[in-house]
């Protein structure tokens, strides 16, 4: 998994692009005999990730530890961390900096341990925390939001053909209506916009009708 390097600003207050989960996932690794089995969810607020660390707790209620992260927001600006009874700093925060490392937004991580009888001391459970947190991403499903806009083109049917294969080769899986006129409903990224109206411009000699919608996140998926 390949983290984003840099949450770029549209200008609009609104990041580009930002990394999150698609799907629940789930890992597990040994040290020791002890168990980290590691939880991975989507969330979308505190609440959410409150009641995903309390359910996850039930669940596994006979474990010794229950420790915790997640990362809130498009810019990672709101992070929580617990140790829940290991030593300071060798939980909770080795997993966050798992999801902050994987450019992950809108994440939250529980891994329980149960004890095995041997001290792993400092080192080892910041090994074993972290990486049962990436054991556990590696069977989640990942995508990129991206921030884009949302544009209807009708034209005519002559331009069709011209407008499935502009479409096909920018990868893009429109919409399609069919009426008195062929009207097709994209969404691409805000720097493409641009350029894809030129292309439909001077594709259609001009005939096709452009008209931008919204602009919205939508999901690319890895």
């Amino acid at each position: 998994m390949k983290a984003i390097e840099k949450m770029t600003d549209t200008g609009e207050g609104k990041v580009t692009e930002y990394r999150v989960l698609l799907s629940e996932g789930r890992g597990e690794i040994e040290e020791k005999k002890s168990r980290f089995i590691c939880t991975v969810r989507p969330v979308h607020s505190e609440q959410e990730a409150a009641d995903f660390i309390e359910e996850i707790k039930k669940k596994y209620w006979d474990a010794r530890h229950n420790c915790s992260a997640f990362v809130l927001g498009s810019r990672q600006e709101l992070t929580r961390c617990s140790d829940d009874g290991e030593p300071g700093g060798t939980a909770g925060r080795p997993m966050l900096e798992v999801l902050i490392g994987e450019g992950l937004c809108d994440a939250a991580a529980v891994v329980t341990r149960y004890f095995g009888g041997t001290l792993l001391g400092t080192g080892g459970l910041v090994r074993a925390y972290g990486g049962a947190v990436k054991e556990a991403l590696s069977a989640a499903e990942t995508g990129i939001m991206r921030y884009g806009v949302k544009i209807r083109i009708g034209t005519d049917y002559n331009s069709v053909g011209k407008m499935q294969h502009l479409l096909g080769r920018r990868g893009i899986v429109p919409e399609a209506e069919y009426g008195e006129a062929a009207i097709f409903t994209v969404t691409v990224p805000v720097g493409e916009a641009e350029a894809l109206k030129k292309e439909v411009t001077e594709a259609t000699c001009g005939k096709a009708r452009l008209t931008e919608l919204e602009k919205i996140y939508f999901v690319d998926r890895e």
